[in-house]
């Protein structure tokens, strides 16, 4: 894909006027077409995974040269298993029940009405990520799936890696005798396209960003447009009393040391004091065997490996092989540590009592909430969605992962007999 250096508001107002049209138009494409577009795009994306590998060659010689840190150079960097993942993820959003049209409740009134609220498209949706390619292709699909129109503007160093997912995605549509403008992406890297497109209210009905806290917040603090977002992923892990110790050690580490630069990860882990000497010491030299800085506060640093925790370290994203460690004295303690210091993304209980579970579930408020699981599930693909868009952690519309079916409102339809209102 070639960068195209134009006047900013004219180039943006021509991909949102397009994309309003092909919305209108999508909104009602029949599921069989949606399914074909997207089967057409995964084989698309097989027959030029050469292409788009040397297109990521590039991106990751552009994202080294700007000084990317190792984990966005793992979100950034493509390979055969992770293009085998983006076709994985099309055909299983192919697969998918189409959400649109579907009846969420009907009902008759006394007055002789029938009334149905029934799932329709949001719109045009914009999307704006940093370095990840894979998200062109999990919110192309996502968007098409739930019938809205899509504009992606993705990291200045994922261009070429994303611009020919855009090529296979639209090339799905037009197989289908779809609009090819439901999936745009953003032709420069000029930062100006980004403030453009938050301020968008004529043409885009819903703003998902997908980043580190300093992209969500500037969307969060300049979007005139609504907004799906979380600000970080920080992620708690709590060892109960009642832990089950083999599933503690398998869990925690799964959690933070599986991809330590995804918003699941884990990022603190708490302790409750009367398994210190036994689950929680195995835990944390597995995880100082494992590579992990463990950070901890002062009941831990006596633990050989682990150093002091500063109070920065709570509520941190590291993103990174380190990890901060509290002793808690109870579930209630470590409830008030996740309040005070979690960003409402995910929490794990490790335990094997119900009511310490259940009191977990009930007092915390987060958008995902997990038992003796680990927090690395905290994505779409995992919940059956195929795949997602981002993860939302605010209370409106969405939480959670945002797929085809949250990509959704809903209309009411009402039928009478030439019915009157006295």
């Amino acid at each position: 894909m070639n960068e195209m250096t134009q006047d900013i508001p004219a180039l943006m107002e021509t991909l949102g006027r397009r994309a309003k049209e092909a919305a209108a138009e999508l909104a009602f494409a029949p599921p069989e077409a949606k399914r074909a577009a997207l089967e057409a795009a995964a084989r698309a994306v097989e027959a030029r995974q050469a292409e788009i590998l040397a297109a990521n060659e590039k991106d990751m010689a552009f994202g080294r040269d700007k000084g990317l840190s190792p984990a966005m150079l793992d979100r950034l960097k493509l390979d055969a298993a992770r293009i085998a993942g983006i076709t994985a993820g099309l055909r299983a959003v192919a697969a998918q029940d189409d959400p649109v049209g579907a009846f969420m409740a009907e009902w008759d009134r006394p007055n002789g009405l029938h009334i149905a609220r029934v799932r329709t498209p949001l719109g045009v949706v914009g999307v704006i990520y940093e370095s990840r390619p894979n998200v062109t292709a999990d919110a192309g699909a996502l968007c098409l799936k739930s019938g809205n129109a899509v504009i992606l503007r993705g990291g200045s160093e994922s261009f070429h890696s994303s611009g020919l997912l855009v090529d296979c995605l639209r090339a799905g549509l037009a197989e289908a005798g779809l609009p090819q403008d439901a999936v745009q992406l953003v032709p420069t890297r000029d930062r100006a396209a980004v403030k453009a497109l938050l301020g968008m209210t004529e043409f885009v009905d819903v703003i998902v960003p997908r980043g580190g806290k300093g992209l969500v917040g500037l969307v969060q603090a300049e979007a005139r447009v609504p907004v799906f977002a979380h600000l970080e992923g920080i992620c708690h892990v709590y060892i109960d009393a009642a832990a089950d110790p083999e599933k503690a050690l398998k869990v925690v580490l799964n959690a933070k040391t599986r991809r330590t630069g995804i918003c699941g990860a884990a990022e603190c882990l708490l302790i409750h004091r009367d398994v210190l000497d036994t689950i929680g010491q195995g835990v944390l030299r597995a995880l100082i065997d494992a590579g992990v800085e463990v950070r901890g506060d002062e009941s831990l640093q006596g633990i050989p490996g682990v150093v002091p925790a500063s109070a920065e370290d709570w509520g941190r994203e590291f993103l990174d092989m380190i990890i901060a460690a509290r002793v808690v004295d109870d579930i209630d303690a470590a409830i008030a540590h996740i309040r005070q210091h979690g960003s409402s993304h995910t929490e794990s209980i490790l335990t094997e009592d119900d009511a310490a579970a259940a009191r977990f579930f009930q007092r915390l408020d987060s958008a995902i909430l997990m038992r003796n699981a680990s927090t690395q599930f905290a994505d779409g693909g995992e919940f059956g969605m195929g795949a997602e868009i981002g993860i939302a952690t605010g209370k409106m519309h969405a939480r959670g992962p945002v797929g085809a079916e949250q990509l959704t409102s809903f209309k009411y339809l009402v039928t009478g007999d030439g019915t009157t209102r006295p």
